[in-house]
């Protein structure tokens, strides 16, 4: 089977840093044309510093240094709106479509000073990372089935999708609950799109080492779970956090030929995490 990707064209979200950034710049080291989109603003209940226009532009930068051509559109993941009109500029740009990737997330930590009730975390942090992920698959499906060659749908999950996470605070619960509900949405979509050969994954990676858990919100959770990182949080390879490029490499597997058949699978990038 092969794995060409030359010539086509993939749209990403949460591409402005990160996993969706490294993702991008691997589609473009393989012959990918790169839609690349991230919301560039601060959510106020996410207890960490958020991605800003200038690094959606070093991304589209990275992209070219790499080869490609690249686009880089504004767009908020909870926004219909502003996901299709990232999709229409980027078609008008590279003329098709093929490979999606559901990347943008937020994730758990605790912040120095708590100033957001239990009900406007969870409200978000599920408008972000599971709602976000459906935005996107309806924003980018009807493009992928008139352009009648088949595609690539790409659900960047996480171990939480695959095991409990959940530590009694609002944004584990969600996120965990995200990340189960995101499972549910690549088998629905994986049955809808199969007969137009579009099939659609999730890659679960363990903790990767981006700016999302690199801070000190998440540093502050991990401290206050210690137990439970001590004696659950280890992987069977003893790998600890990978890098970016590492869960790029599943990814360009996904979006080629080479997986021509695979569809409604959970691909665990983890090390083991999840048989710990």
């Amino acid at each position: 089977m092969s794995t060409e990707l030359t010539g086509k064209v993939a749209f990403i979200t949460g591409a402005a840093r990160g996993q969706g950034r490294s993702h991008a710049i691997a589609l473009a080291r393989a012959g990918v044309s790169v839609i690349a989109t991230d919301c560039c603003a601060q959510i106020p209940t996410v207890p960490y510093p958020m991605s800003a226009l200038d690094d959606l532009m070093e991304t589209v930068a990275a992209v070219e240094e790499a080869g490609g051509k690249g686009i880089g559109v504004v767009a908020d993941v909870r926004s219909p709106e502003q996901l299709g009109e990232a999709v229409r500029q980027g078609v008008a740009a590279f003329g098709r479509l093929d490979i999606v990737i559901a990347n943008a997330g937020i994730a758990q930590g605790f912040p120095e000073h708590e100033t957001h009730t239990p009900n406007e975390i969870w409200n978000d942090y599920l408008a972000v990372n599971l709602t976000g992920a459906w935005n996107t698959i309806q924003a980018t499906k009807a493009e992928l089935i008139d352009g009648g060659r088949g595609g690539s749908v790409i659900l960047i999950n996480s171990t939480s999708g695959l095991k409990g996470m959940s530590r009694g605070d609002p944004r584990s619960d969600a996120y965990t609950a995200a990340k189960h509900g995101q499972v549910g949405l690549m088998r629905a979509y994986a049955l809808e799109l199969g007969p137009h050969d579009i099939r659609v994954n999730c890659v679960h990676p363990t903790a990767v080492d981006t700016p999302m858990i690199d801070n000190p919100a998440m540093r502050t959770w991990v401290e206050h779970n210690k137990a439970r990182v001590a004696t659950g949080f280890g992987d069977a390879m003893h790998a600890g956090r990978l890098k970016p490029e590492e869960i790029s490499a599943a990814v360009l597997w996904l979006a080629s030929d080479a997986t021509k058949h695979v569809t409604g699978v959970s691909l665990p990038v983890d090390a083991g995490f999840a048989i710990v």
